[in-house]
């Protein structure tokens, strides 16, 4: 016997991963937007008159953000104006083939690209990275470097809002991480809807409480254009493990994944812990809790041959290099005093 649409009685054809709904394809459809728009406009995400960049990997979550903004910019009103912001990373056989996918978006969308790449803005592609530092660590330098390139990015096409594709599962995964890290600082802002709201740039993520499956199912249903190949680098990422985890808890209770944002939206941090203070790197000006941002440390890293020079909290290369100069100030200082000594001597000799 067939199954009947819970909202309007026709043939249902599917049923919803997050509330267990059976929906025709419609419903799925006018459910999905709408909700969509109830965390755009509940969240205050966009003002008439913003200038806002939009993640675009080529994924599927970057690709249907940037298909339902535009849907519902102009069935809303909004009065943003959109601009698609790509990073090339430098990753042979993924980044360059999911990268056509964002042209064809472009021209499927009728919405401005431009792309940023690593190589540009830091002189090193990660393919080149994985070849200095391997596979156990390379997340860490993609993810900073990416979060400051679509800084860059937004502020060359001077884009006043960033909004990426991050989803429910993303943000209940990351939740999971900094819990694991007992990182009190991420933890308390990673489940924000909005973050740099007090800077330049503040990002958004109208997807903060949509399912990774319904944004799947979305995409299948209105056939739209995405590159679904996963990075040939992550296998070892530790977010992989988180979702893992995720995934498991999912299965067994549906509502997990809701259940441990709200979880971290309602905690609370004691009064008398210390946290960082946010200010500006030394070196490149960008927002940074050090005066040396992770960006600049990880670049100096590569650039010196110390690759895991920014990895963890006091690695070893870092007190090597410490040393190191240290040690070259010395010899220099030592040096200096020889040669300003040797100096002295001449102009006695010649005084006598």
């Amino acid at each position: 016997m067939p199954v009947s649409c819970r909202m309007c009685g026709k043939s249902a054809i599917l049923k919803r991963p997050k509330t267990g709904d059976a929906l025709c394809k419609e419903c799925f459809f006018f459910a999905f937007e709408s909700e969509i728009n109830y965390t755009i406009t509940s969240g205050k995400l966009f003002n008439r008159g913003d200038r806002v960049a939009v993640g675009a990997s080529g994924g599927k979550d970057s690709t249907v953000l940037a298909y339902i903004l535009k849907l519902l910019n102009e069935r809303h009103d909004y009065g943003i104006e959109l601009i698609l912001l790509s990073v090339d990373e430098g990753i042979t056989g993924y980044r360059d083939d999911s990268l056509e996918t964002v042209k064809r978006n472009q021209y499927q969308y009728d919405l401005p690209l431009t792309i940023v790449s690593y190589e540009e803005l830091y002189g090193w592609t990660m393919d080149a990275i994985v070849k200095q530092i391997g596979l156990k660590n390379n997340c860490t330098f993609c993810g900073v470097f990416r979060r400051q390139a679509l800084d860059r990015g937004a502020l060359l096409v001077k884009a006043n809002k960033i909004a990426t594709g991050h989803n429910a599962d993303d943000i209940a995964e990351t939740v999971l991480m900094n819990v694991l890290r007992g990182d009190i600082a991420r933890l308390r802002r990673c489940t924000a809807i909005t973050t740099g709201a007090d800077g330049a740039l503040p990002r958004c993520k109208p997807f903060k409480y949509t399912y990774e499956k319904e944004i799947v199912m979305y995409a299948y249903f209105k056939k739209l254009d995405y590159f679904s190949t996963e990075c040939i680098y992550s296998p070892n990422a530790y977010r992989g493990h988180a979702r893992s985890y995720l995934k498991d808890l999912e299965r067994i209770r549906p509502s997990a994944i809701i259940d441990i944002i709200h979880s971290g939206e309602s905690l609370s941090i004691k009064k008398d812990v210390k946290m960082p203070t946010q200010g500006v790197c030394s070196r490149c000006n960008y927002i940074s809790s050090h005066s040396v941002c992770k960006a600049c440390t990880l670049l100096e890293g590569l650039n010196k041959g110390l690759p895991k020079l920014g990895i963890g909290k006091t690695h070893k290369s870092r007190r090597l290099l410490d040393a190191a100069e240290k040690a070259g100030d010395s010899v220099k200082t030592e040096t200096e005093n020889s040669s300003t000594s040797s100096s002295t001597m001449k102009k006695e000799d010649l005084t006598f």
